[in-house]
């Protein structure tokens, strides 16, 4: 459908200016959540060296392998292992070669008849690879070949037996010992026995060695088996007051948490850089896509202090309990201050960037997503300011549900349990109060208008509503059926119904200053205007709208209603008085007869425009039926699109048809058709 309006290029001018300010509020909140992230990254880092005292408790901000440990670990495992070894075969043959050789000599000096026992004597122990002592050399050529024989293999059993288990190094002189306890447990006499000892003793070496290549495979196949030793996130490193010792200062430095030399690690700097864009886009995005007016307000403002003040409260709170942050209140707030589908969002921003900051654990965020996202539910249908109270009960009985359920799938203790509930509903008390405390700051700081503040603005009770009650009864009734009138419009057109009924009821309280000046609230009949020149009467009704607004400042009226006073005549002509003092007066100025406008820059202004009229036109009517009716309101809402009243707001063709049809029903429902009782019926009372 086409509008009707043509924006001016100074709001075009106004907006673009917003939009720029707006712009650079959002790379400064950008900078802010930039620099507190960093700061939890570089705050946890500890300027410390071996042997200084910790300064706080420190816990490892993740998982890690502890190296120290783990490699003790394997230290031991290694010590543990029992090399293994391999037998040398050929030492045992040597062995038993040189005593084969030694008998064999025996065998064939014993034959030599040329030479005599010293002679055999000298041969034995000069040419015999083993050295033995001459009373063994001559026990040895004493002996027969039958006694040798048995001699020698009793020899071979005795190298069988020691050689074949294996001999180390380390063992030698044992087996040494070994071989004389074997051979004194022998039936031989004490020659033969140190004869055989002596020539296995002095030809016995190591045949027993370590397998280097089969231990290591041994070592690699144990401590493959070896789980490493892990420190998990959160694990205490060092108590506060603790001495850090190597090992300690090993696992700081390799989590990250020893500070270096220059200021910022840089990358900190680009994971927190990239987070914050992201977040970010997320954020701001949702909003230029879904919400892109908000860039054109002040509420683009209030979204970023709520989330800025949210975050330092709950940094300060978290000192309390973990479970007290009332990040709900940031959904509470958006929701009744700017949109609730952006409360939601906002909910999730805050406890992410929370749970980033304070560490949060899975409950916890569990419990804020939860609560936030049913306190912005529940605040659709909020419109008494008491109610944010009950609400902020809601959300704490949501904090205890959620913390009961997680717990019992935690197996938590009842006694902590019931302690985490208790600080649970006391967060959602704390969410309900701060948002009553502080919603009055946002509202009048920021000139902004929430139904629970329109609501309040159209109580009966209101000090300047009474005032014009009391002063002006006919304006006041005149106001309220204009109220009625444009609230139905603009819920018709889809405007804000509870502006346009707000600004209906305090469009004309600028009569208070003259009330009999106006023909509503002339009672008697008397008309003041009929002893009054004509321009000075037309300056009394204009200035109505100039002494409305300076009341309506007087008594703290918002932004958007003051609006609506000083727009609702827009710069309409006063015809009557025109005429008048033209008739009397011939030449006269017509400027001094129009209202200064303004003309209707929104859709609630244009709305109680037409609404003002429309009561005022209805009530000179002399027969009220449904057709006159609906003539005299096509007539005046032509009559302000023929004068341009309706070029500067946003209101359509088609919007005009539903206007007219809403001020149809609700002027029907006034004019209604009295019931005709029976003449011969005694009738007690008025109908």
């Amino acid at each position: 459908m086409k509008n009707i309006n043509i924006k001016g290029n100074n709001k075009g001018l106004f907006n673009k200016n917003k939009f720029f300010i707006n712009r650079i509020l959002v790379l400064l909140f950008s900078i802010i959540i930039f620099f507190i992230l960093l700061q939890k990254v570089e705050t946890e880092k500890l300027n410390v060296k071996i042997g200084d005292i910790a300064p706080i408790e420190i816990r490892a901000p993740k998982d890690i392998v502890d190296k120290y440990a783990t490699n003790k670990l394997k230290e031991e495992v290694k010590k543990s292992i029992e090399p293994r070894y391999r037998i040398s075969p050929s030492i045992q043959m040597t062995m038993k070669d040189i005593i084969n050789q030694f008998f064999s000599r025996v065998v064939e000096l014993k034959e030599e008849e040329g030479l005599n026992l010293q002679e055999k004597i000298d041969i034995v122990m000069n040419e015999s690879r083993i050295p033995i002592t001459r009373n063994e050399a001559i026990t040895a050529l004493n002996m027969d070949e039958t006694e040798i024989s048995r001699f020698r293999g009793v020899i071979m059993d005795v190298i069988n037996q020691i050689m074949n288990v294996g001999v180390t190094e380390e063992e030698i002189e044992y087996e040494k010992t070994n071989i004389e306890r074997i051979f004194q447990s022998l039936d031989f006499d004490e020659d033969k026995k140190q004869l055989g000892i002596s020539l296995i003793n002095n030809t016995i070496q190591p045949n027993k060695f370590i397998d280097e290549e089969a231990t290591q495979r041994k070592i690699e196949e144990e401590l493959g088996k070896i789980e490493p030793v892990i420190i998990k996130e959160h694990q205490v490193l060092a108590r506060k007051g603790d001495v850090i010792d190597s090992k300690t200062y090993e696992l700081i430095k390799e989590l990250g948490l020893l500070k270096e030399d220059r200021a910022f690690d840089n990358k900190n700097i680009s994971g927190t850089l990239i987070l914050v864009v992201l977040l970010q886009v997320l954020l701001f995005g949702y909003i230029y896509i879904y919400h892109r007016d908000i860039f054109f307000d002040n509420r683009l403002f209030i979204v970023i202090l709520i989330i800025t003040a949210i975050i330092l409260i709950s940094k300060a709170l978290i000192n309390i309990s973990p479970y007290v942050i009332p990040i709900a209140t940031s959904a509470l707030l958006v929701a009744i201050l700017v949109d609730i589908r952006l409360s939601l969002l906002i909910n999730l921003f805050l406890v992410f960037i929370l749970t980033f900051i304070l560490e949060l654990d899975d409950t916890l965020l569990s419990m804020y997503i939860i609560s936030g996202t049913i306190g912005a539910y529940f605040m659709k249908r909020q419109l008494q300011r008491n109610n944010i109270l009950i609400n902020g009960a809601i959300i704490g009985l949501a904090n205890i549900l959620t913390i009961i359920s997680l717990g019992l799938i935690k197996k938590i203790e009842l006694m902590e349990l019931l302690i985490r509930s208790g600080y649970g509903f006391f967060n959602g008390i704390l969410c309900g109060i701060l948002t009553i405390g502080s919603l009055p700051i946002w509202e009048n700081l920021f000139q902004v208008l929430t139904p629970l503040k329109l609501l309040e603005l159209t109580n009966p009770n209101q000090p300047l509503l009474k005032k014009l009650m009391l002063e002006a009864p006919g304006t006041y009734h005149h106001s309220i059926i204009v109220g009625n009138l444009s609230e139905r419009a603009a819920e018709a057109i889809g405007a804000d119904p509870l502006i346009a009924r707000a600004g209906a009821y305090y469009h004309d309280i600028g009569k208070l200053s003259r009330p009999y000046y106006f023909k509503e609230n002339q009672l008697s009949g008397d008309n003041p205007h009929d002893r009054v020149d004509p321009k000075l009467s037309a300056s009394i009704i204009i200035n109505h709208v100039k002494d409305g607004v300076e009341l309506g400042k007087k008594y703290r009226l918002p932004k958007r209603i003051l609006d609506i006073i000083v727009q609702h005549h827009g710069d309409t002509f006063v015809s009557y008085f025109y005429h008048k003092a033209k008739e009397e007066n011939g030449q006269v100025n017509e400027e001094d007869f129009r209202y200064y406008g303004p003309k209707p820059q929104t859709k609630e202004a244009a709305i109680v425009m037409l609404a003002d009229s429309t009561e005022a036109a209805v009530r000179s009517i002399k027969k009220p039926n449904r057709e006159n009716i609906e003539a005299m309101i096509k007539n005046i809402i032509n009559g302000k699109l023929n004068s341009n009243q309706l070029s500067e707001c946003d209101l359509t063709y088609r919007n005009l048809n539903q206007i007219k049809d809403a001020f149809l029903s609700v002027i029907m429902g006034i004019f209604h058709e009295r019931i005709e009782y029976p003449e011969n019926e005694s009738v007690k009372g008025d109908a």
